[in-house]
């Protein structure tokens, strides 16, 4: 694939932890960037991420409910990456 090439939205979401750290190689980060400012639904993505990220900093086992700790455990146990 050529460096120039336009980035689709599934490579974009197989990229956004390696933009989100800082470690994209400047090519890849320029594709990322040019696809963020033409695309609304990456774009929402990515900032869906960035929230993720910044909330769940302050998540603490003792601050959910039981209930919410059982629902994270089987969602984590049961994922399936596709």
């Amino acid at each position: 694939m050529s460096e120039h090439q336009a980035l689709s939205c599934r490579e974009l979401v197989e990229l956004v932890t390696e933009y989100l750290e800082g470690a994209l190689p400047a090519p890849e980060r320029d594709r990322f960037e040019s696809h963020i400012a033409t695309c609304p639904d990456c774009t929402n993505y990515l900032a869906q991420m960035r929230t993720t990220i910044r909330l769940s900093g302050v998540l603490t086992e003792e601050s959910l409910s039981p209930t919410a700790r059982a629902q994270l455990l089987v969602a984590f146990r049961t994922w399936k990456v596709r």
